[in-house]
């Protein structure tokens, strides 16, 4: 059986919350004074995690996520509940915590890694592998007071990432410092993950979850609401931060659904160019129906479809769009994904300042895309979107369809990568002296 290195039971996690700093002080002293609400951030939160797995964890801003790395690196005690862990963590969280400002750079070393359980021997077999990843040179024996916020991150993260743990906690701070810096920082996370150890990762960016991650779990409210794999994941997360729900269709657009039922445009076969295609049963499809996406396709120049397409070529992609409501101004959009679900490229009308114009109920539009599509050759999904920010500045899904059609790409030379960099490549060779 794989090692469990994680387990957490029935974790809950309450705040006392006062009206003001005063019923707060006079609940301490008053033996029978109550003031408070309570504030009920996690509740009834189980996770067991084996040696080796890399979990994404997903959920908006508030879900609880960071409370929960909180408890399990021992920052915030739970109120009720257990949390079991076998082997060293460390953890990229609040970057700097452990830091005296007063003291140096090379001085806060030390006490970084005495707080993280190492001997001083220890901290000394690290300490060249630290000064060399943080990379401040000569700032390493000023107070850290006078660091700049770029230098004070990057001696942390070379702190915190240099201990060797069996167990790495990651809270949306890979990114810090120049981009040189972020180059190492990720090459290390790589190092981790090829040597099994266990990591749990946080952050909003779904391709990162996509690339490093085995497994993904979504938090909502303190609780958890999903946990499986991670495409699966990323989809649920990603209805769920526009407003829908699986598997529901809004109340107020059931009665749209009903009476456009019988008002819909019938499309003679020889004119559905899905059909034509490789179809994804596993289609990802959801929006509030007030416009519908009801056909899409690839196309030649001379308008045959095309399924299996060349890499160098330009070709049309369209989607058929019907209208059940009053829209301005809708944003349409097109994605490639690989078969991961990772977003390779994609373009919308909004990006590109195209208007897209005023549509009633019962309108018909095609949208043309007309490009090219340098990747490798392999298999991708093409997606389409119809949406719209409203006046709140929320983004409103009228229509999604993820992975909506199998495309293959060809190519009739080798590519290195993901991208076809279309290079021409000159050897010049200099002329004997």
């Amino acid at each position: 059986m794989e090692e469990v290195v994680i387990e957490i039971k029935d974790l809950c996690k309450k705040y006392k919350m006062y009206p003001s700093k005063k019923d707060r002080l006079l609940e301490i002293i008053l033996p029978n004074y109550e003031k408070h609400d309570t504030f009920t951030a996690m509740e009834g939160f189980n996770l067991t995690l084996k040696k080796g797995e890399i979990l994404g964890i997903l959920g908006r801003n508030g879900a609880g996520k960071s409370t929960l790395l909180k408890m399990i690196t021992g920052v915030v005690n739970p109120t009720s509940g257990s949390i079991k862990i076998k082997g060293k963590i460390s953890s990229l969280l609040e970057l700097g915590t452990a830091f005296n400002p007063e003291l140096t750079g090379y001085e806060n070393i030390y006490q970084h890694g005495q707080i993280m359980g190492l001997t001083p021997e220890e901290v000394k077999a690290k300490e060249q592998e630290i000064i060399d990843f943080a990379d401040i040179g000569e700032h390493l024996s000023q107070p850290v007071k006078t660091y700049s916020s770029g230098m004070f991150a990057r001696l942390a993260f070379a702190c915190a990432i240099n201990v060797d743990p069996d167990i790495l906690i990651v809270d949306e701070v890979l990114s810090v410092g120049d981009m040189a810096f972020q180059l190492k920082c990720f090459k290390k996370f790589e190092q981790f993950k090829e040597q099994g150890k266990t990591i749990l990762f946080v952050t909003h960016n779904v391709a990162d979850v996509i690339r490093n991650c085995n497994r993904s779990i979504i938090i909502s409210a303190g609780n958890k609401i999903f946990d499986g794999d991670v495409k699966t994941g990323v989809d649920k997360y990603k209805k769920m931060i526009v407003g829908i729900e699986e598997d529901a269709i809004p109340k107020d657009n059931l009665e749209i659904a009903q009476e456009d039922k019988e008002e819909e445009i019938p499309i003679d076969d020889a004119q559905v160019w899905k059909q034509s295609f490789m179809q994804n049963s596993d289609m990802l499809s959801y929006g509030n129906g007030k416009a519908e996406i009801i056909d899409y396709g690839i196309f030649d120049k001379k308008g045959n479809c095309q399924s299996a397409i060349n890499n160098e070529e330009e070709y049309i992609v369209r989607m058929k769009v019907k209208f059940n409501e009053f829209i301005d101004e809708p944003i349409f959009a097109l994605a490639v994904k690989d078969f991961k679900g990772l977003e390779l490229g994609g373009c919308n009308t909004k990006a590109y300042k195209v208007l897209t114009g005023t549509y009633q109920k019962g309108d018909m539009v095609t949208v043309e895309f007309k490009q090219t599509f340098p990747l490798a050759p392999e298999r991708y999904t093409l997606s389409f979107g119809c949406t719209k920010f409203n006046d709140s500045g929320d983004l409103e899904v009228f229509d999604r369809k993820y992975d909506a059609l199998f495309v293959e790409i060809i190519s009739y030379r080798d590519c290195l990568g993901v991208i076809d960099l279309k290079s021409e490549i000159n050897v010049i060779r200099s002329s004997d002296s």
